[in-house]
Order: structure tokens, then sequence, then C-alpha cells
């Protein structure tokens, strides 16, 4: 299956009874450098100000210290402030590992468990697998590009299983659909 979308499967009898995706969160290395290159800029614009302020250079590169404190100085200060704060916002993502967590299919329950880390408390879905209609594979290209499973259940909206983010290649998405109809023998969808 696909890297965000893991199947964990055991030996015989018990990989016919239960199926278990992972769900890649936040904590990717796209996100990691980002948070790095937030941070390393938020500090630079910071110590820019300062210097500014305080006439001496507190960066290794250039000269701060040669700038008006009112009006640049100033305005390097408040883009500091604001990329400090979401570069904060950023590593607690990335901490928590939001978005991630796992799917579970248990035949001989009968349960379906669908579960995310969130900031303060996980998030858990139970319901049971009887009420599972079908599983939907949506696609839409675009500027905004849309691909996702999701399980069609009875009585709610649809409950996506994929993560949010980087769009999955077409062929991973449409495998990893099939073979999760396929194991709860549902239909397949929107293909």
């Amino acid at each position: 299956m696909s890297a965000d979308l893991q199947e964990n499967s055991n030996a015989g009898l018990a990989s016919q009874e239960l199926l278990e995706q992972s769900v890649l969160g936040f904590r990717r290395l796209s996100n990691q450098l980002l948070a790095v290159i937030v941070t390393i800029g938020g500090l630079g614009f910071t110590l820019t100000s300062l210097s500014s302020y305080l006439g001496r250079n507190l960066l290794p590169i250039g000269n701060p210290s040669k700038l008006v404190f009112v009006p640049q100085g100033l305005t390097m200060g408040f883009y500091g402030i604001a990329a400090v704060l979401l570069a904060s916002y950023l590593w607690a993502m990335l901490a928590v590992d939001l978005g991630s967590g796992i799917n579970r299919f248990d035949k001989a329950a009968g349960l379906v468990t669908i579960s995310r880390r969130a900031y303060f408390k996980p998030i858990s879905v139970e319901f049971p697998l009887k009420d599972v209609k079908a599983v939907k594979v949506e696609v839409r290209d675009g500027f905004n590009p849309l691909r996702r499973v999701s399980l069609r259940v009875k009585g709610r909206r649809d409950i996506s299983l994929t993560r949010v983010g980087q769009p999955l290649p077409l062929a991973q998405l449409e495998q990893a659909g099939a073979e999760l109809a396929r194991f709860l023998d549902v239909n397949l969808e929107g293909l």
C-alpha cells in the first residue's frame, strides 16, 4: 500500500480477520524543514531588529546596526515575532505528530476503529463493521486537488481514511481503495 496507508497484517488466519492501516501525520520531512527554515528566519529578523535598536551587530553577516530603528528595525521586529510564533506552532504540531493514527478493521469483533492524534487528547471513532456501505475513492484535480479514500457509513457522513496534505498518486489510491473494499467485502465507489 502507500506510505501513508501502510497495511499491518498478521500471518495466517489473523490476516483474514484484522486489517490495520497506519496514517502518516504532520511529522514529515517537508514539515520539519519548513519549521527549521521559519525558525531561522524568525530569529534572523528578531536579531536584526535588536541590532538596529541597540546599535550593535548581533548577527555575523551584514551590518544591521546601521538600520534606522523606526521604521525599518521595528518592521523587522514585527516580522521576527510573527515568524517565531509561527515556528512555535509548527514545532508543537511536530511534537504531537498531529493527524497521525490508525485505521483498524476487525472482522472478529465486528468493529471499525479510526483514531487520530490531536493536541489535547486522541480522537477515536468506533462503529459496527456492518454499517459500512461502501469504500469511496474521490479524485479531484485542479487548483485544490483532492485524492482520498473514505468509508460510506450508514447514518453518518463519509469518513476519510487518508491523511491531509500532499495528494496520493492515483495508482496507490486505487490500490488502497480496492484492497480495503475487498477486505470489507463491500462495493468500491468513485472510479
